[in-house]
């Protein structure tokens, strides 16, 4: 079901509402079996859009990871990298935020391994787009054309940690924050939210639209 009247906030989920696994997960696995860091890298490019786009199950990612470094134990492995996987702040202020926008989530990520940071807030979100669901990732263009049939394009504003996946949304027209690791961005948000308080209905008009 499309949004109605309010700002379509659109946000990334790495970067934003929890941390990179990546390149952590990397590293650690480098440290621990001793082996070459770079091997690793070249392994995670080569597997990314299969594993980002679900041609490969969860359970085959790591098939292939133990296939290519024999000394690595899987169990380790998926709990190390659950572990690495935790909420930002910016997470607390989905509820509050739901009141004034309507909430997106726009992830290149697997579900199984970012279900326990949404399922907590997961009410107050209007649509969730992972793509390991929906087979296409960003910067593609599919999958912020999945994402915008969720609302009315009028008002949106996409934020996401990585400058090359905001070239597209700025090519459907969404005003767009890049998120900073200090998330400062969300003072730009505040910002906003602040200045339509007022209208309890959160209707937008044109003194409230968004130009960055």
């Amino acid at each position: 079901m499309k949004s109605e009247g309010k700002l379509d906030l659109v946000l990334d989920f790495a970067g934003v509402l929890a941390t990179n696994f990546s390149p952590l997960f990397w590293k650690e696995l480098s440290m621990k079996y001793n082996i070459s860091y770079s091997e690793l890298i070249a392994f995670k490019k080569e597997i990314r859009e299969d594993l980002w786009t679900g041609q490969i199950t969860e359970n085959e990612f790591w098939v292939r990871l133990k296939k290519r470094f024999s000394i690595i134990e899987i169990k380790y492995a998926r709990t190390k990298l659950l572990s690495l996987i935790r909420p930002l702040p910016a997470i607390k202020q989905i509820p509050l935020l739901s009141e004034y926008v309507n909430i997106h989530l726009l992830s290149n990520h697997r579900r199984e391994w970012v279900e326990h940071i949404i399922s907590p807030v997961k009410d107050y979100i209007k649509s969730i787009i992972i793509s390991s669901d929906v087979g296409c990732c960003k910067p593609q263009a599919e999958i912020y054309l999945i994402t915008k049939t969720f609302f009315n394009d009028n008002n949106v504003l996409f934020v996401d940690d990585q400058e090359k996946n905001l070239k597209e949304a700025h090519n459907l027209g969404w005003n767009t924050i890049l998120a900073d690791e200090k998330g400062e961005w969300m003072n730009s948000i505040s910002t906003f939210v602040d200045k339509i308080k007022y209208d309890s209905k959160g209707v937008f008009n044109e003194s409230t639209t968004l130009r960055f």
